[in-house]
């Protein structure tokens, strides 16, 4: 078989497209950047980095630092809001041809309900419903933590009337109660997983590494933890989509995270490295199946033996 045979597209719930490789967000900033690298509308989707009602400064630098074959990051959701999003970054993801996927952040109910409602008529293919940020009104406890607060952040998501997906954290034991939750709340997708909480340390000055402190673990490291949680949520809820994102630099990962259960799959931390790094992924998914006599990528889905 030749890669050229193989069929990639996929649909996650009613989101048809056009290939299972997408960006992850904030990894890919909230404009074309990786325009200059490779054409956006041969992947499935450009994620874009997770925006708020308005604009958000982030946290202070340095904002990564490199932990063994991972990364950790405390860049703190900097963005421009939805709005000024809307009105520059958007036009110009569209003019390239590319599917786009909102993602949205808030601290409070009420902010991701705002951020949701300027979204609305809005011409992307969904809304990335990024529940791992603080909660103001528990304790600053973390959204993806509760099962009623993760219930509570998506219904308010809805509110965009685009298709939901729940961006959940690995960092809880109660991840597949959190997930039903998010899915009973009108979650139609899941996206499995965020980062794990970390602390890289200067020894030289004693001090994180991070002017924020601590931050996200994301890359290699991630992968086998987001394989988990993956083939654990799609055997407690079969018929929900999945989109795997931690830690995908090759072919091998684009297919164990199919093999456990995922519809799609968002290339992240890799483009920190790489910026071609979606499309080497996308082409590499291709070259792997054919050589396996795989004609769909999609007939791999929850075949994981034991």
């Amino acid at each position: 078989m030749r890669p050229a045979e193989v069929d990639l597209p996929t649909a996650v719930g009613a989101v048809a497209l056009r290939s299972a490789i997408l960006t992850a967000s904030g990894t890919s900033g909230h404009d074309d950047e990786l325009a200059a690298y490779g054409d956006l509308a041969d992947l499935g989707a450009v994620v874009v980095k997770s925006l708020a009602t308005g604009p958000w400064p982030g946290n202070p630098a340095p904002r990564v630092a490199p932990a063994g074959e991972g990364m950790v990051n405390a860049v703190g959701l900097q963005g421009p809001g939805v709005a000024a999003w809307r009105a520059d970054g958007l036009p110009r993801l569209l003019a390239r041809g590319a599917t786009v996927v909102a993602s949205i952040w808030g601290r409070t109910t009420d902010e991701f309900a705002g951020a949701a409602e300027a979204l609305v008529d809005a011409p992307v293919a969904a809304v990335e419903v990024n529940v791992s940020c603080p909660n103001l009104h528990d304790g600053s406890a973390m959204f993806a933590h509760s099962p009623s607060a993760t219930a509570a952040a998506v219904g308010a998501a809805a509110r965009s009337g685009l298709p939901c997906w729940a961006k959940l954290s690995p960092t809880t034991e109660q991840l597949v109660d959190v997930a039903r939750a998010a899915v009973d709340a009108g979650a139609t997708a899941l996206v499995l997983v965020n980062t794990l909480r970390a602390l890289v340390v200067d020894v030289e000055r004693r001090r994180s590494a991070l002017g924020a402190g601590a931050g996200g673990l994301s890359g290699a490291p991630l992968h086998p933890v987001a394989t988990y949680w993956i083939a654990a949520c799609h055997a407690a809820l079969p018929t929900t989509p999945i989109i795997g994102v931690g830690g995908v630099r090759s072919a091998d990962e684009v297919v164990a995270f199919v093999l456990a259960g995922a519809d799609a799959v968002e290339v992240g931390t890799a483009s920190f490295a790489d910026p071609r790094a979606p499309w080497k992924v996308q082409h590499a998914t291709r070259r792997w199946c054919a050589r396996h006599g795989v004609a769909r990528l999609a007939d791999l889905k929850g075949q994981l033996d034991g």
